[in-house]
């Protein structure tokens, strides 16, 4: 994946996380963007976009408590679960907004 490739994943996934959640916040923390409701608070942020060097993840702080009858979240730690993004085409912009519109209840 080039840096190219990543910077457009990252902008795409910032363009539909701040679709679905308008009024969020984007701090930029552990080498990525978090995206809150509550910047104040450490705990406020509900997902997050980071680029590795083969693709670029979709994190959510609480998802393991998120409805996800397909499957389409990874991760097996208490909380976090994350989707993950190797090019343009794996993005699908409704099971995007709708993981950020669940993760913003929880």
């Amino acid at each position: 994946m080039t840096d190219a490739e990543k910077t457009n994943l990252i902008n795409l996934l910032d363009t539909l996380v701040m679709s679905a959640v308008p009024k969020a916040t984007r701090v930029a923390k552990y080498g990525g963007t978090l995206y809150t409701l509550k910047p104040e608070e450490k705990e406020g942020q509900f997902c997050g976009v980071f680029s590795y060097t083969s693709h670029v993840q979709l994190s959510f702080a609480h998802g393991a408590s998120l409805d996800d009858p397909d499957g389409l979240l990874e991760g097996g730690g208490k909380f976090r679960r994350h989707l993950t993004f190797k090019s343009l085409d794996d993005v699908d912009a409704k099971v995007v907004k709708r993981f950020c519109k669940a993760a913003i209840q929880k």
